[in-house]
């Protein structure tokens, strides 16, 4: 357990990783790793990128956009759910019997997609620019 709580400053790392949290951090250093290793899942990923730049979906919308069956996608989403990358949310649609269930990204589940792996492979497209030696400067 992590026992200085300090920021990173002028360049230098704590020697302990978990000391980058906040003295008050909502999660501790193994749930961040959890959503993270969740997120490295191909479905996974696609799940939740579907629900960060989509928005909420239902079960069935998320087997037809990415092409896969009830018990798989139920496998996947609930991976999701238990990192807390994502939501299940019901309620009364209008005009119809029982409740509708739909998934939706948490605030976890948006930053983990767009300052992680979509950031990543953003920065490939700057990586490409500045070094492809087709392009004269």
């Amino acid at each position: 357990m992590a026992t200085n709580p300090t920021r990173a400053v002028g360049g230098e790392q704590p020697e302990d990783p978990e000391d980058l949290l906040p003295p008050h951090s909502v999660l501790n250093l193994e749930e961040y790793l959890e959503m993270h290793a969740a997120v490295g899942h191909r479905t996974r990923y696609e799940i939740l990128y579907r629900l960060v730049h989509g928005g909420d979906m239902s079960p069935k919308e998320l087997e037809e956009e990415i092409e896969i069956d009830d018990s798989t996608l139920h496998y996947h989403l609930n991976k999701l759910l238990d990192v807390g990358l994502v939501e299940r949310r019901q309620r009364t649609e209008r005009g119809q019997d029982g409740l509708y269930t739909y998934y939706r990204a948490t605030v976890f589940g948006e930053v983990t997609l767009t300052e992680g792996v979509d950031e990543l492979i953003r920065g490939e497209w700057d990586f490409e620019a500045m070094y492809d030696s087709s392009v004269n400067s």
